[in-house]
């Protein structure tokens, strides 16, 4: 028998303009497009990996119920992406077109920023700096 798929969670973020989104993706926080889907009707999902953890996005398609947040006026969930060095990807970030909620500080155990990408969606950048932070306690 095959070896048990281990179980995951990979967000699937909704935008307006996916050809931008990839763009900005890929400049902005150094995500490496993995595959790109393109539909008969213009829109795309592409999946993508930022050191090694993956994410997918795709244009919205009220039909089905994907909006993203500037169509639903924000959104409900945050993205943490711990990385080694958040300095320098957040600063990235900005530079691609991001937008600064709070900037990258030392509070408590992690060095951590938060901003919101130019599709809405919310992105706290930082790594802990206990290397033995536990989530499950």
């Amino acid at each position: 028998m095959g070896q048990n798929q281990p179980t995951t969670v990979t967000p699937f973020l909704v935008v307006k303009n996916g050809k931008q989104a990839i763009e900005f993706y890929k400049a902005g926080l150094g995500a490496k497009e993995i595959v790109q889907y393109n539909m008969p009707n213009g829109k795309l999902t592409a999946k993508f990996a930022i050191d090694g953890a993956e994410f997918y996005l795709g244009d919205e398609e009220p039909e089905y119920g994907n909006l993203s947040p500037e169509t639903i006026g924000g959104t409900a969930v945050r993205i943490v992406l711990t990385v080694n060095d958040p300095d320098t990807i957040f600063s990235t970030a900005l530079k691609a077109g991001a937008y600064e909620i709070c900037p990258v500080t030392t509070e408590e155990d992690w060095r951590i920023g938060k901003l919101k990408d130019p599709f809405g969606h919310i992105w706290e950048i930082g790594r802990p700096l206990n290397k033995t932070q536990d989530f499950t306690s």
